[in-house]
């Protein structure tokens, strides 16, 4: 059973790698960002109240984040493991996910790490804007979302760090050539 995470900042190619190695470890990729996203595009009262806090770069509240991260926890397919994809992304949501955790007896077994220099990720969310139209990637929205994963989540990485559990992959590159980089860097960590 592999209980994973994937941390990185904002266009580092988090979501792509998810979907990669959750078809390669046969484990299920909980992506947060695309369960706000569906509850946008379906104007739910999470989604509407998300929308505030994604359209202005700013991350969506503990509280909201928390509970639907505790439910999908429950639910049946990640008993075969998992891979939270955007969660967490503040030390007090690591301390929420610790919790539940224990209370199925469980660990993280590794934590996945992909950096990128600054520069290079506003140009490559500048241009997915562009091919998807996301009202959310905008220069100044990049910019803000970039320094609050610098102020937030890297307290976040220092922790699992801390753990011995964290594992840290360029992720510039071709899409293969990271995910080549991302699996033996999973098959290092699992066997230390």
């Amino acid at each position: 059973m592999t209980r994973m995470l994937i941390i990185g900042p904002p266009g580092s190619g988090k979501g792509t790698q998810a979907e990669r190695i959750s078809e390669r470890l046969g484990v299920v990729a909980i992506s947060t960002g695309d369960i706000f996203r569906a509850n946008v595009k379906g104007e739910t009262p999470l989604g509407i109240e998300a929308k505030k806090y994604m359209d202005a770069g700013d991350f969506v509240p503990d509280s909201v984040t928390n509970k639907m991260v505790r439910d999908r926890l429950t639910e049946g397919d990640v008993e075969a493991g998992f891979l939270l994809d955007g969660y967490p992304r503040t030390t007090a949501q690591v301390d929420y996910l610790d919790a539940i955790l224990a209370e199925g007896g469980q660990l993280l077994d590794v934590v996945l790490q992909l950096t990128a220099d600054d520069e290079e990720l506003v140009k490559r969310l500048l241009g997915r804007a562009k091919d998807t139209g996301r009202s959310d990637d905008n220069e100044a929205v990049i910019r803000h979302r970039l320094d609050l994963y610098h102020g937030q989540t890297e307290a976040v990485v220092a922790k699992y760090a801390d753990r011995g559990i964290l594992t840290q992959v360029d992720g510039i590159g071709g899409i293969d050539e990271v995910t080549d980089r991302v699996m033996q860097a999973i098959k290092a960590a699992q066997s230390a």
